[in-house]
């Protein structure tokens, strides 16, 4: 499986910004998908996951409320929809496939078979 992110970029605080996953090489339909990040000089962090019929959603208690993860089975494409923006949002974020299960989300990066390239975003103040 390759994923290809996209949609970063430069935003002010309280600003928006949607990004898109791609999966190629192989449907992703039945699995887990989800999104992490990665800030300059902190560990890899877990932002949000779904299940595989987008039913179920779980998310970092730091993006509860401004962060909507979804997912199009039929576009292989999973999307983070990220409102209200902070400085501290600033990180890689990666988009993730567990490829073991298609309901159990885990907030471990261990448990993620595939990841993204990350997309770059940045919240200026």
């Amino acid at each position: 499986v390759q994923l290809q992110a996209s949609g970063g970029g430069l935003v002010q605080a309280g600003g928006s910004l949607r990004l898109s996953c791609a999966a190629s090489g192989r449907t992703v339909q039945n699995y887990v998908m989800g999104w992490f990040r990665q800030a300059p000089g902190k560990e890899r962090e877990f932002v949000a996951a779904i299940t595989w019929n987008g039913r179920a959603t779980e998310y970092a208690d730091a993006v509860k409320g401004r962060f909507t993860i979804s997912r199009d089975n039929d576009k292989n494409t999973v999307y983070l929809q990220m409102n209200s923006l902070e400085p501290d949002d600033t990180a890689i974020y990666y988009c993730v496939v567990d490829d073991d299960t298609n309901w159990r989300m885990s907030t471990a990066s261990a448990r993620y078979d595939y990841w993204g390239q990350g997309t770059q975003v940045t919240v200026s103040s």
